[in-house]
């Protein structure tokens, strides 16, 4: 059964400027290593976050987001 995420939209761009913050642009890496990881695993809804997280840590560093921004995820 899957469950609905209480990760906020808020969360995931602290997150993703967390990561940014202390990995600049091997943050993508990172992500890409996790998402790999929970794959192997067979853990697809936390491969599907990390997806999203990258996503979110493209966008910080292509500076298409601001940290204090209010944001909607798709």
């Amino acid at each position: 059964m899957i469950t609905a995420s209480r990760i906020t939209p808020s969360d995931m761009l602290s997150l993703a400027f967390l990561l940014v913050d202390r990995h600049g642009a091997k943050a993508l890496g990172y992500a890409d290593l996790a998402v790999g990881e929970m794959e192997e695993a067979g853990d697809e809804e936390r491969a599907d976050a990390w997806r999203a997280l990258k996503s979110v840590v493209e966008d910080a560093l292509a500076g298409r987001l601001e940290r204090d921004m209010d944001v909607t995820l798709h």
